[in-house]
């Protein structure tokens, strides 16, 4: 019997898989998720290799339809009473503005609104693990990214950014959002003992890039890169650790605390952004 469970997005390939495959390593049950078949499959079928029997569950779902999150939610409620680490890893570029059929920018659903259905979805399951834990080991880690920081300001009328919309600044938006989204979600779970936070992975050496326009592709290249493995590091430190247990709502990088875009900072901001966010999400529900 397993008793601590994860719940890994993205994790069919890049820093998913290398994250999923070190808490099956230190002994966690871990419920992975993908979005492409086929991807998940071989992911699936890779950290099979070295899990006990009853270990790893994969399932396939597209956070980016609001729909898809919250079933994956209820078939993760099926599976397991409680979940003790929510790893919001799956994300992505885009190369074109793309609407869902729920009437939503594909890639700001999928990077910010599919998680955060997710997180709030899988919230009776994580006060549960809470109830019967040290307080700060049930954590919610978000992977955002530097591209977070670059945002110089927001439309907080248009957070999709429907209006001005293009690619670079619709994925820094959405990994701003990633860390915007830990900082509301924070105080109000601190009365559970559940922990939040958000981290920078690095330049990680994934087909992430294969999924931006051409100018975007070839800078990301052009990077000094690093493995998957070392851009999970961070993510599974801040899930398991002693060390971030003792504080919240914070912004990381190679396990030390990163500088936020001082947007992060605005209390105002911040809940005006989570005020939009579930305007959003009530509008396709």
């Amino acid at each position: 019997m397993f008793e601590r469970v994860a719940v890994v997005t993205g994790a069919s390939a890049g820093i998913g898989l290398a994250a999923a495959r070190r808490l099956l390593g230190m002994g966690w049950r871990v419920i992975a998720t993908g979005r492409n078949a086929e991807r998940c499959a071989a992911a699936e079928a890779e950290l099979a290799r070295s899990a006990a029997p009853g270990q790893l569950t994969f399932l396939r779902a597209d956070l980016s339809h609001l729909a898809e999150a919250r079933a994956l939610a209820a078939r993760i409620a099926k599976l397991v009473p409680a979940v003790h680490v929510l790893a919001n890893n799956a994300g992505g570029l885009t190369d074109r503005l793309r609407m869902t059929s729920e009437g939503l920018e594909e890639n700001f659903a999928g990077n910010h609104l599919g998680p955060v259905v997710l997180t709030d979805a899988l919230m009776p399951l994580l006060r549960r693990a809470a109830a019967e834990a040290r307080p700060g080991t049930v954590r919610i880690v978000n992977t955002s990214s530097e591209g977070s920081e670059r945002v110089p300001a927001l439309d907080l009328d248009d957070i999709q950014n429907l209006g001005a919309w293009n690619f670079g600044t619709a994925y820094c938006v959405a990994k701003l959002a990633n860390l915007l989204h830990v900082r509301a979600l924070a105080p109000r779970v601190a009365a559970d003992g559940i922990v939040a936070h958000a981290f920078h992975p690095g330049t990680v050496d994934t087909n992430f890039a294969s999924h931006g326009d051409d100018t975007t592709r070839e800078a990301i290249l052009a990077m000094p890169m690093i493995s998957a493995e070392e851009g999970a590091d961070t993510l599974v430190w801040l899930a398991t650790a002693e060390e971030p247990g003792q504080s919240t709502g914070g912004y990381w990088d190679r396990r030390a605390p990163r500088p936020a875009n001082p947007l992060a900072d605005d209390p105002d901001i911040v809940e005006r952004f989570h005020e939009e966010t579930e305007r959003l999400i009530a509008s396709v529900s």
